[in-house]
């Protein structure tokens, strides 16, 4: 499926620790939004959870085009989102004009809500629509029922789904132009020691996942996990050794 935006004024659990790099509250109070530039028009975001005494980081990926910003991913929660698209405002002079989720977790799409309020477009896959109804998570105002390629403005992100790994729906986005393949939680960082959080995940399938994308996208410049180091563009083969040590 190829998706084109043109815009017209309308145009409306439990974590496990060895896994995620975690900071004490303390030490992380100042850290509630980070923004740090990957390469050409596109930029790391990351927001921060508390979980008892400790603050787990998630990243997410934004693009800047002539139109306006593509969000991949959202932040925890509404609090954290009005942060994001005042910040990527206040930087860009642009607003962001539309999210794509990669799996049903809060991670992920513990901000459709706000977004959706504010007419911005947000999209996942039909499945990942499915299990935000069934789990009781913000619901995506669109989906998509294949793999998917928005076009906008000159930059392609193809939306690719290589089966179940960390949860049943996870998704991976190839953003062609710059070869960048967003991974999402689907891959764990080069600092990670073991899967994390499997509660939802389909560990014997998720070899299978991985090496699909492997394949599809052999030469990724920049492979940007869910969370932590994106440094290492490793984090394919990484996340396979991990899944072959389960």
């Amino acid at each position: 499926m190829l998706f084109r935006l043109f815009l017209i004024p309308l145009f409306i659990g439990i974590v496990s620790f060895n896994s995620i790099k975690v900071f004490s509250l303390k030490e992380s109070d100042s850290q509630k939004l980070k923004i740090s530039h990957l390469e050409g028009d596109y930029y790391i975001y990351e927001t921060y959870n508390n979980y008892k005494e400790y603050r787990i980081p998630a990243s997410g990926l934004y693009c800047v085009t002539n139109d306006g910003v593509v969000l991949l991913d959202s932040p925890w929660d509404t609090t954290q989102i009005k942060p994001l698209l005042d910040s990527i405002r206040v930087k860009h002079n642009q607003p962001v004009i539309l999210c794509i989720a990669t799996h049903f977790h809060e991670d992920r799409t513990g901000s459709l809500n706000y977004l959706n309020a504010k007419s911005i477009p947000t999209f996942t896959s039909k499945m990942t629509y499915d299990l935000c109804i069934k789990n009781n998570k913000p619901i995506p105002s669109h989906f998509f029922t294949s793999d998917t390629t928005f076009l906008i403005c000159g930059h392609s992100f193809e939306v690719y789904y290589p089966g179940a790994g960390h949860t049943i729906d996870n998704v991976v986005v190839w953003c062609k132009g710059n070869r960048i393949l967003y991974g999402g939680c689907f891959v764990k960082s080069t600092v990670h020691t073991d899967l994390g959080f499997t509660g939802d995940a389909n560990v014997s399938e998720w070899e299978h996942s991985i090496l699909k994308v492997m394949k599809k996208y052999p030469n990724p410049r920049y492979v940007i996990p869910g969370h932590d180091s994106w440094k290492s563009n490793k984090s394919l083969q990484h996340t396979l050794k991990l899944i072959r040590k389960q």
